[in-house]
């Protein structure tokens, strides 16, 4: 029972760096507008549908768990 809050101080830990990496990193890299995201524009409408970027993030998520799960 004592391992659920150390976890969740160190999941909102995580989200804050990556918040602040993802805020700084944004001058540089367009993370949501990479070549092979879907953008659809009509006359009165926008359909953006993110897949590489969606691809992308959870390549990079899994390759984080799997590091922060050898350590384990």
């Amino acid at each position: 029972m004592a391992d659920i809050p150390k976890m969740l101080i160190g999941l909102g830990i995580a989200l804050i760096l990556f918040g602040l990496i993802w805020q700084a990193g944004g001058k540089f890299i367009s993370l949501g507008k990479l070549p092979g995201d879907i953008i659809i524009k009509k006359e009165n409408s926008t359909f953006y549908f993110p897949i590489v970027t969606s691809i992308v993030i959870s390549i990079v998520l899994s390759l984080v768990f799997y590091i922060i799960g050898r350590f384990r």
